[in-house]
């Protein structure tokens, strides 16, 4: 990760639209949304949708697939871990005392779910 990466990513949520959206995809995962579900539930014309859905595609924090005359996009939780780990790699100096309180806040609020052995 880079510093223009990241700024990239932090650049494409620092609006509502896109920060909405890309809540609202994090919520679906792993499934995503259609483009259309995504543009109802946040009553948000398509076409403007559509040029959200590009900025936030472009910074690497969405991906999209193509399901005959629909669009799927899902969040990527990788690209997030990536800008997160990067502003926190060498967090508060090595001081773990200091930033113990932002990891614990970091930690999941549901834990994954267990998958039943066959």
């Amino acid at each position: 990760m880079t510093n223009e990466q990241t700024i990239l990513a932090l650049a494409s949520l620092a609006q509502s639209t896109r920060l909405d959206t890309f809540k609202l995809l994090v919520a679906h995962e792993p499934d995503g949304l259609a483009a259309g579900e995504v543009s109802k539930a946040l009553g948000v014309p398509h076409n403007t949708l559509s040029s959200h859905l590009a900025i936030l595609s472009h910074a690497g924090l969405i991906s999209s697939t193509r399901y005959s005359r629909s669009i799927v996009y899902r969040a990527n939780l990788g690209r997030l871990q990536d800008v997160i780990v990067y502003l926190l790699k060498d967090c508060c100096g090595g001081r773990s005392e200091i930033c113990a309180p932002l990891m614990a806040d970091l930690v999941p609020c549901c834990p994954p779910k267990e998958t039943a052995d066959v």
